[in-house]
């Protein structure tokens, strides 16, 4: 090889020097990269939620869950303080004991949380429905 053929190889144009190849390739890689940018804006256009939307199905059951978790926790604490200090055990017992309820809290305390968690999630997918309703109608 010559030190030009050298030079055209890596210029990325074919060793005749023309550059037609390349700017067809170019030029076809641009248009596929167009029509992904325009599927994509099209997509956002159709759809039909909005920012507040979005926020509202990611915000209202994260807010209802850390709420009734917190509840939940407080009437636990309340009733395990009313009801922990009536037995006076020995340190072992109360180690089970505390052990036991550890785990009883855990499980209970998921439960109640996935119930929730389902519950206001509904319940968001349901409001932002209802406005999005709402606005088809204003717009008619």
């Amino acid at each position: 090889m010559n030190k030009q053929t050298m030079d055209t190889q890596d210029d990325g144009f074919d060793a005749g020097g023309d550059w037609s190849a390349s700017a067809d390739a170019l030029v076809h890689r641009l248009e596929t990269f167009n029509d992904k940018v325009t599927a994509m804006q099209q997509e956002r256009i159709d759809d039909p939620d909005t920012v507040g939307d979005k926020i509202i199905r990611m915000a209202l059951p994260a807010i209802a869950g850390l709420v009734a978790g917190k509840i939940f926790e407080t009437i636990w604490n309340a009733g395990v303080a009313r009801h922990g200090g009536v037995n006076k055990e020995t340190e072992e017992d109360s180690r089970r004991q505390g052990l036991m309820m550890s785990l009883l809290f855990a499980a209970v305390s998921s439960a109640f949380g996935a119930v929730i968690s389902q519950l206001s999630d509904r319940g968001s997918q349901h409001l932002v429905s209802r406005l999005q309703h709402r606005r088809e109608a204003k717009q008619r």
